[in-house]
């Protein structure tokens, strides 16, 4: 099947355009009419590389009640989303090359949009038999290691790098343990405990210091280092002077953008997450978005009963496939970013860190993926019409302008709202 899509808007262009599409890849690019077996009329809305989510937890297998690769996929369908990359904290751990060749089948079956996989860290001998399966790269949760089993796992991702065809590419979680079991255990002697003091149990200085502990690991691996969801202020500079001199990037979380720990006191724990929310003047805000930043939502369902434990109980993450292009494209309305920002951080620049240059941008001979933007599209979020099986959000009832209204995955339509 060939297919064009006309009437299209695009970022860096004057004008309207002609998209034509052969066996899922972009064949043709024009001002000019052009016919295909089938048209889609895009209604001069802007036609954008499909969205690239690099930090997702479908929770499958093993936690399907809160998220399967089935109700993700299509939340991240809803949500403008072509491509995600699914985390290995799930039933078992997807840190055996068994785990890892299993759920591999699980999302081939029951994924709408593409996927990729990260590998959990394990013995050299397991990752070596991992490489073989081509994860999306290697994920470590510094939150849970020692010092010493940090340096072991850093230590075996280079020699892993030398031995076998892996790139080199970590991604980790920066909060730095001791820190955090100690603040935690001190807190948890007060007499009573609020929500917000959470966030004092994860404080500002663990991802600092955890992050200097990272970028020092990676270069003496010779590895390159991308940092999830960063949420402070100091922990992006250290990774900007970081990155002037070896291979550094990082992702910023809509949550963290847009919140700060003083929405403890109107959602509770439905706003627990790793790392949590920050004290305003120590968070990364709107503004810190530019040319090399990368949105990685960190979408991590739960059930309500999940979310509703008490401040230490409570399960930590946010649902955020649904609500963050509305949330960015806001910003652009409000006029506190740049819309020609949006295909750069919701796309291109994922996939220039992780290598998939097939995708990331609307030019001849790439992927078919493509995201729709109607940029006036207003309306209110109402979690009953929202496809993942988490029934919270922090947005839900809150007014946007700016919407996806089409996604295109590979040539095909996953998700239709014009």
């Amino acid at each position: 099947m060939d297919l064009v899509i006309k009437n299209c808007k695009l970022v860096d262009k004057p004008g309207e355009y002609y998209i034509k599409v052969n066996d899922g890849k972009i064949a043709d690019i024009s001002k000019t009419p052009l016919k295909a077996s089938e048209t889609i009329d895009i209604k001069n809305n802007y036609l954008l590389p499909g969205f690239i989510d690099p930090h997702i937890h479908f929770r499958d297998p093993g936690l399907t009640q809160k998220e399967d690769f089935k109700t993700g996929s299509l939340s991240a369908a809803n949500g403008g989303f072509t491509t995600v990359f699914d985390m290995p904290n799930t039933l078992p751990k997807t840190d055996t090359y068994k785990s890892l060749k299993e759920k591999i089948k699980i999302a081939k079956s029951k994924s709408v949009v593409n996927f990729e996989l990260f590998a959990g860290t394990n013995s050299l001998n397991e990752m070596k038999k991992m490489i073989e399966l081509n994860p999306i790269a290697f994920k470590i949760f510094m939150d849970l290691e020692s010092d010493e089993q940090l340096e072991e796992i850093f230590s075996n991702l280079s020699i892993l790098k030398e031995e076998t065809n892996y790139n080199g590419l970590v991604a980790t979680h920066c909060e730095k343990k001791s820190i955090v079991d100690c603040e935690t255990e001190k807190l948890k002697q007060k007499d009573e405990n609020k929500a917000i003091d959470y966030s004092y149990a994860r404080p500002v200085k663990s991802e600092d210091e955890s992050v200097k502990q990272a970028i020092e690991l990676a270069c003496k691996n010779n590895l390159s280092l991308h940092i999830c969801h960063l949420s402070s202020k100091e922990s992006l500079n250290l990774a900007k002077e970081a990155g002037k001199t070896q291979p550094v990037t990082w992702e910023f979380t809509p949550h963290h953008l847009l919140l700060d720990n003083t929405a403890y006191d109107t959602y509770g724990t439905f706003i627990k997450t790793n790392p949590p929310l920050r004290e305003i003047q120590d968070s990364v805000r709107i503004n810190d978005l530019d040319e090399t930043s990368v949105i990685g939502t960190d979408h991590a369902p739960h059930t309500l009963e999940d979310k509703q434990k008490g401040v230490w109980n409570s399960s930590p993450g946010i649902p955020n496939l649904e609500t963050v292009v509305p949330l960015l494209l806001t910003e652009v309305n409000k006029g506190n970013l740049n819309f020609k920002l949006i295909p750069k951080i919701l796309s291109q620049n994922a996939a220039n860190i992780y290598g998939l240059t097939n995708k990331g941008e609307i030019s001849i001979g790439k992927d078919a993926d493509f995201t729709v933007i109607d940029l006036k599209r207003e309306g209110i979020f109402n979690i009953e019409e929202f496809k993942t099986k988490a029934r919270y959000s922090p947005f839900d009832g809150k007014k946007y302008i700016g919407m996806p209204v089409m996604t295109i995955v590979n040539g095909k339509t996953v998700m239709d709202k014009i």
